[in-house]
């Protein structure tokens, strides 16, 4: 499962999570969802999460390892 930073990027700037739903145009219940590890972005999610805070997508979501661990580099 990716982990996340955006309850502290949320927090940092004050915004609820229905206001950052507003923002990136999604459920409230999605922004739940992806703060708590129920929920792995969409690629578009994720881009408009990067867009609305002002930051690439790697500084909000770590990747598991166990998942790297399957890519071949050759």
């Amino acid at each position: 499962m990716i982990s996340n930073r955006l309850p502290v990027l949320r927090a940092e700037r004050r915004w609820s999570q229905a206001e950052l739903a507003e923002r990136i145009n999604v459920s409230r219940q999605t922004v739940v969802s992806l703060e708590n590890g129920r929920y792995e972005p969409t690629l578009k999610v994720a881009m408009r999460l990067a867009a609305v805070f002002g930051v690439v997508i790697e500084d909000i979501f770590t990747p598991d390892p166990d998942d790297l661990a399957l890519v071949r580099v050759e």
